[in-house]
């Protein structure tokens, strides 16, 4: 009895050790003035640099909203490139705030200290291959080599993929992105495997486009998400929020061009929204305008999608699983209330 009280008392106090260390991310980004966001360096239409040094995309832009909820201010955003490898270690080791770089939330990261947020792009695994290759679908590469990024759950897809269908494949792994993508188009592989969404993305970079084809086989659930450490239940709140917050707009027709005449709408969903009524922004630590200031800056999700991988953009996605539920669509917001 005593050896297990003892050892009840030992995770306890481990337990909020973990808790009490993790703690007060708010306070710290506060503090600091700047939202430190891990991104990906180098992804088309989710985290990659212009022609000036500027960080674009999706997962960028959900930074950006963060930053104007929590600090009143969207470009106040220290942005760190990580690679797939790095990205938890960089999260776990307190190095980023917050992770916004196109993962897949999953169990085994769930249980690795991580949190994620509101799936912010519903995706899946595919493959891109040579037209001259003559492949119509995913099951006609038997055999094929496969260009694989390391550190991603991609690897283990292409694997299981594979050994359900009883064909065999030759995996041709790189730990980045651009060295998987130059070893594609060098030849080193017949096939390069990642979430559709990088698929359309990386065709782009291509010197020939036009000679590659997506294969229509989706072959795994990818629910995009950021991520946040575990312990600070204030700070996953917040970014789970942000993204409602955005959602909710939408629904609503509240836009980053409409939403100071939205100020005077009688609605009570977009009064409280918006900070006209209620306290969201109390109960979160925010101040009661947080919504309104996210979404004068950065735009709600159906702008944001559509700038950066939807029609607006060069990949041209279409909404799919990430129209709003009302729509035919996965993206769903609990109420502002």
């Amino acid at each position: 009895m005593k050896t297990a009280l003892f050892a009840s008392l030992v995770a306890a106090a481990l337990s909020a050790t973990v808790s009490v260390a993790s703690a007060g991310t708010l306070d710290t980004v506060k503090q600091k003035g700047t939202l430190t966001c891990g991104v990906n360096p180098a992804l088309a239409g989710f985290g990659i640099p212009d022609d000036k040094g500027n960080f674009t995309g999706l997962d960028v832009d959900f930074c950006h909203a963060v930053a104007a909820a929590v600090l009143g201010d969207a470009t106040k955003v220290k942005y760190i490139a990580l690679n797939a490898t790095d990205r938890f270690t960089a999260l776990q080791s307190s190095e980023i705030d917050l992770l916004a770089r196109n993962s897949t939330w999953t169990s085994s990261r769930d249980s690795q200290g991580m949190l994620f947020g509101p799936v912010n792009f519903y995706d899946g695994q595919g493959f891109l291959v040579r037209k001259k290759l003559g492949v119509a679908s995913a099951k006609d590469l038997n055999g094929a080599a496969v260009c694989v990024q390391q550190g991603t759950t991609t690897e283990l897809n292409l694997a299981d993929y594979f050994r359900t269908n009883g064909m065999k494949y030759d995996s041709v792994a790189f730990k980045g992105e651009d060295e998987t993508l130059k070893a594609y188009e060098s030849g080193r592989c017949d096939a390069f495997t990642t979430d559709s969404s990088g698929l359309y993305a990386e065709r782009l970079r291509l010197v020939n486009p036009d000679d590659h084809i997506v294969l229509p086989e989706i072959i795994s659930k990818e629910p995009l998400s950021p991520a946040v450490r575990q312990g600070d239940d204030q700070w996953f709140n917040i970014v789970r929020w942000t993204q409602y917050a955005m959602v909710t707009a939408e629904e609503l027709g509240v836009t980053s061009k409409n939403v100071d005449e939205m100020m005077k709408s009688e609605n009570p969903d977009i009064r409280r929204l918006l900070g006209v009524e209620g306290e969201a922004g109390k109960g979160l630590g925010l101040n009661g305008n947080w919504a309104y200031i996210l979404l004068k800056q950065v735009g709600n999700y159906g702008e944001v999608f559509d700038r950066n991988v939807g029609d607006g953009s060069p990949l041209k996605i279409k909404r799919g699983l990430n129209a709003l539920w009302s729509k035919g669509g996965l993206q769903y917001a609990p109420p502002i209330r």
